[in-house]
């Protein structure tokens, strides 16, 4: 074998050893790396008591991930004021029970949910590259998830509301919030045609003597441009969305190398802002705390939770 030839043969083992090394601790050490992150919006009225938002997307839960379901559960200790779920809860068909104990110790604080396709369908194996030719194709199947006992559990035992396609208002530590959602645009189940309906008939049943919202929020678990710019219209100025995973894997210091929708890449997780038709929304997207269980790998992406203090527009900063 001449130098060359010698050359090159390293060069590709080595290239296969790294790549070996990284799909190594992606799927058995940086998936399993838990964290949270911290964001601080300074959306309400001056002297309003802050609201701790924590924003919960993508667990995609299988039975047998006990790691996962403990810490989700040892959330709890932060004691949020408000929970925001982005949907794709279940990750195996026998998820329910997996999510009823992973989310049992927030009974009782209020919280909002918006439905991802993978509470209706459950995982199949799919091919990571065609995530490169643009949004993943939504297969011709029938739901095989138990979605309505999800609902009930997260309407009748904790507590929560639903926003798929759907608005309403609520009061938290004395900030009177609307929010209104939809259901996941990724499956084209945004119905962004009622939408304004639904939030004119909230509007308009609130109480004649106290009309003020402190704060319009919009959650979906997609986040397609259509969403997003239908919120702004509508006068959200904090949305909370889910799906991309951050891009799942990706490259250090780069953004995310896919999105799964047509947000832009650099806004495929954290905090920014939404322009639309002159007005700006803040936009918080989780990076998600799981995968699919087809794909059970992580690399510059850790999985999170975040926890979002919605203050108000006086606060000082040290």
């Amino acid at each position: 074998m001449g130098a060359i030839a010698r050359t090159a043969a390293a060069t590709v083992g080595g290239v296969a050893a790294a790549g070996a090394a990284a799909f190594a601790y992606g799927s058995l050490i940086e998936r399993n790396l838990f964290g949270i992150r911290h964001e601080v919006i300074p959306v309400l009225p001056p002297g309003a008591e802050p609201i701790r938002v924590l924003h919960l997307s993508d667990l995609h839960l299988a039975p047998w991930q006990r790691r996962k379901i403990e810490w989700v559960r040892s959330l709890a200790e932060l004691e949020p004021d408000l929970v925001v779920d982005t949907g794709d809860n279940l990750g195996h068909i026998e998820a329910n029970i997996a999510v009823e104990h992973a989310l049992a110790p927030f009974a009782g604080i209020p919280g909002v949910y918006a439905n991802g396709s993978n509470d209706y369908f459950g995982p199949s194996l799919k091919n990571p590259f065609r995530y490169f030719n643009g949004p993943s194709k939504t297969p011709r199947a029938h739901p095989d998830l138990d979605t309505e006992r999800m609902e009930s559990y997260f309407d009748d035992m904790l507590g929560w509301e639903s926003l798929n396609n759907a608005a309403l208002t609520t009061t938290v530590n004395g900030s009177r919030l609307e929010f209104f959602g939809t259901n996941d645009a990724h499956r084209g189940w945004d119905d962004l045609a009622v939408l304004p309906r639904l939030i004119d008939d909230m509007r308009e049943h609130l109480a004649d003597e106290d009309t003020r919202v402190d704060l319009s929020i919009g959650v979906t678990h997609a986040p397609y441009q259509r969403v997003l710019n239908s919120f702004v219209t509508n006068g959200a100025e904090v949305i909370f969305a889910g799906h991309t995973h951050g891009g799942q894997v990706r490259v250090p210091g780069m953004p995310a190398l896919v999105a799964n929708c047509d947000i832009p890449r650099e806004q495929a997780s954290g905090l920014s802002l939404w322009k639309h038709a002159r007005s700006t929304a803040y936009l918080e997207v989780s990076a998600g705390l799981g995968t699919s269980i087809y794909a059970p790998v992580r690399f510059a992406c850790r999985p999170e939770a975040v926890l979002v203090t919605l203050a108000p527009v006086d606060i000082s900063y040290p």
